[in-house]
């Protein structure tokens, strides 16, 4: 869920199943290595950098150790409550990082996702910096701070390519990168309405946002564009829009986002016909 695209720099899983992640946390940047013993029931981590402690500290959240799932009506639905036993230990994660989240995020709106991660990994490669420790050697990457993102010419953005209207909508959450990190402390209605108040900022990306940095378990994606589809598909068997598919949810309200969750992870997808969207042509290379 933390992996923008294959190539994200940010992110590498080695042989052996490890994963490293380049991260900016409020105390500096940080590489984190994890590994995961399942037989024995045990995470093994390791973290480089000034922002190390608090990374080592963030793990817990982050693979979804503050998501209670208590109260989940996976029943009411035969499908869901299937889809939840193939699952049942999944958890919501809550990495503490909004501008984490939100970056990408943004730029992935109303793009192709070969568009959307191409622009992630070049603004990465151009104005980020290499993650600290042994996570250099394998050329891991960390975002670039927000106020260097304040600082990119609009020049800059179209040649990662990125259009002016999501890199200001970047630019815009730079400048108030504070306050938007202080919605981790709010209640999941008022985080989402605070995130909002951004202009760029609409439901999708601000579900996007709260699924991975605020943990909010009823995150939905709605106006996305193959996500929603495929849980109308799932529940119903039918191609429905969002408005059905919100009707489908009502029931698991407050919980929405783990029935989102569950289609994915059990790879449901409606059919699909005819070629796919091909990337955009019109942006600077």
């Amino acid at each position: 869920m933390l992996r923008h695209g294959r190539g994200d720099p940010t992110f590498r899983r080695e042989p052996d199943g490890a994963v490293w992640r380049g991260i900016r946390t409020p105390e500096g940047t940080a590489s984190l290595r994890l590994v995961s013993r399942p037989r024995d029931g045990e995470v093994l981590l390791a973290a480089w950098g000034a922002g190390a402690q608090w990374a080592v500290g963030a793990v817990p959240g982050m693979l979804g150790a503050d998501d209670d799932p208590a109260g989940f009506p996976a029943q009411r639905d035969p499908v869901v409550a299937r889809l939840h036993a193939l699952h049942p230990h999944w958890r919501v994660p809550a990495t503490g990082l909004v501008m984490e989240s939100l970056v990408p995020a943004v730029i992935e709106q109303k793009v192709t996702g070969q568009e959307a991660f191409a622009g992630f990994r070049h603004l990465v490669h151009r104005f980020g910096e290499r993650a600290p420790g042994p996570g250099a050697d394998l050329r891991l990457w960390v975002q670039p701070a927000p106020a260097d993102l304040a600082r990119i010419p609009s020049g800059e953005w179209l040649r990662l390519p990125v259009s002016p209207a999501r890199s200001g909508t970047v630019a815009r959450a730079a400048r108030l990168a504070p306050a938007l990190e202080r919605t981790l402390s709010l209640p999941h209605p008022e985080a989402d309405r605070r995130l909002r108040s951004v202009p760029g900022i609409g439901v999708w990306t601000s579900a996007e946002v709260r699924a991975r940095a605020h943990g909010d378990p009823d995150a939905v994606s709605f106006g996305d564009y193959h996500v929603v589809k495929d849980i109308g598909w799932a529940l119903s068997g039918e191609l429905l829009d969002d408005d059905a598919v919100a009707e489908l949810l009502e029931p698991f309200r407050g919980h929405r986002y783990r029935v989102q969750r569950l289609v994915e992870l059990a790879g449901v997808r409606r059919p699909r016909r005819g070629p796919r969207m091909a990337a955009r042509t019109h942006l600077p290379a």
